[in-house]
């Protein structure tokens, strides 16, 4: 269990400027909506104890610099649980964030809905989700800090439902609070650890670390662009491959720069995106997130040469999603053998992952700059590949089926694998040639700047 500061605590750990906003205030019948015995009584105590007036806090402040909408749930108050009057606090702080355009940040610490006022406090989550929608249409960034505990329909809505989840180390996080939960349930299912795990949060940053952490994620998802992202150099081979086995042979090198030296070399910061929402991580075949580069935020989605498992690319296409919808280009770079395809990923839907990504690459308005750095493995590697605006470096192919493969399925022995690979036509030279990629004299020197397909 992480230490429980109070809301005001909690805020003054991430900004200096806090101010509150105006809150309605509205008349209701004595001991709620239910005429709960004891209920008054409750709240009187509740705020005696806490100096707040409900369950939550909120208004405007600075974080690192950027202005932002901050609401803190004050678990002193009747376990930070929902009723009627946060419903219309929440409303309207996320109502103000939508009219100056300015981020909102959910620090959450609730139980959830409010016994006391039963089905009326339930559908305060349909509320708070649809200002959720609206603000997620209108363009703005959440990014939700769940604090200890997290549970019920608060995290359901304002916490796992935004943008971005950061969570304190040990806090209790579920949907399940520790009195409701199957006594034979593991408790640690149920911590910020096991959701990131789980897919369902992005990291678990210490409280120290918060307000830097939570800076650096505003500062990224408040810069939109409409420009593209620029091709990366390449970090390997200059001179392009001879054969195509040559080509393939090269992409295989162990010691050839992956992912991370790419992104090390274009960002000058970055922050990781983590997770499906489904489940799932993938932590060994894609890495996703945000960083800077030239001054400009940039989206990442990089295949780490490995297979990419369905996670892989539904986090992807989170990342996608969330680049469009605020107006910020997107970096993906290619390197796979290919998709997963063993049992395991057939049972987690790749097909599906694959198929979801393949659309939101084909509809996506925001900008995509795609560069192929490695192994292009089939529909695995075209699914993160931006139509018409496809790079490949000179250690790289891509091709439609592995040699190896192909060969097998010709019934050809291994000696002629190695021919198979030319008639294939997977080197870098041979796709700009078929207008597969496109090319530049930063990867292709003494071409020029020039254009060799409109469309993959």
């Amino acid at each position: 269990m992480t230490d429980r500061r109070s809301a005001r605590e909690f805020l003054a750990l991430v900004t200096d400027d806090f101010t509150e906003l105006p809150h309605p205030e509205g008349r209701s019948a004595p001991d709620g909506p239910l005429g709960w015995p004891g209920y008054d009584a409750a709240r009187a105590r509740a705020a005696e104890r806490t100096g707040e007036g409900e369950s939550v806090v909120c208004g405007t402040g600075h974080v690192a610099g950027v202005r932002a909408v901050l609401v803190a749930f004050e678990f002193g108050f009747l376990g930070g649980s929902l009723g009627r009057r946060t419903g219309d606090r929440l409303e309207a702080a996320y109502t103000y964030a939508r009219a100056h355009r300015l981020p909102v940040v959910p620090l959450v610490a609730t139980g959830g809905s409010r016994m006391q006022e039963g089905m009326l406090a339930l559908t305060q989550l349909q509320r708070v989700a649809r200002e959720s929608a609206l603000t997620r249409e209108a363009g703005l960034a959440q990014i939700a800090v769940v604090r200890d505990p997290a549970t019920g329909g608060g995290w359901a809505t304002l916490g796992a439902g935004a943008d971005v989840v950061l969570a304190l180390p040990g806090a209790q996080v579920g949907f399940a609070g520790s009195r409701v939960r199957p006594p034979d349930a593991d408790p640690a299912a149920y911590t910020a650890e096991a959701q990131v795990a789980a897919g369902s949060a992005d990291a678990v940053v210490p409280a120290g670390e918060l307000r830097g952490t939570l800076g650096r994620w505003l500062r990224l998802l408040t810069a939109p662009s409409g420009d593209p992202a620029p091709v990366p150099g390449p970090l390997g081979a200059r001179d392009l491959p001879a054969t195509g086995w040559d080509a393939v042979r090269r992409a295989r090198t162990p010691g050839r720069p992956r992912a991370g030296a790419y992104l090390d070399a274009y960002f000058t910061h970055r922050v990781a995106l983590s997770g499906d929402r489904c489940g799932g991580t993938d932590p060994d075949g894609m890495l996703c997130g945000f960083g800077e580069h030239a001054g400009r935020t940039v989206a990442y989605a990089a295949q780490t040469g490995t297979a990419t498992g369905p996670a892989g690319y539904r986090t992807a296409t989170r990342l996608i999603r969330l680049a469009e919808r605020l107006g910020i280009p997107v970096l993906t770079l290619v390197d796979t053998p290919g998709a997963a395809n063993d049992a395991a990923a057939e049972r987690q839907g790749v097909g599906a992952a694959i198929a979801e990504l393949f659309g939101v690459m084909a509809s996506v308005r925001t900008p995509v700059t795609t560069l192929v750095i490695g192994e292009g493995g089939s529909g695995g590697a075209l699914a993160l590949a931006a139509p018409g605006r496809t790079w490949a470096t000179p250690d790289s192919y891509f091709s439609v089926i592995a040699p190896e493969l192909a060969a097998a399925i010709l019934k050809r022995g291994p000696a002629e694998v190695e021919a198979t690979a030319d008639q294939l036509r997977l080197r870098p030279q041979d796709l700009a040639e078929l207008g597969v990629i496109r090319t530049g004299d930063q990867l292709f020197p003494g071409t020029g700047d020039r254009r060799s397909g409109e469309r993959m």
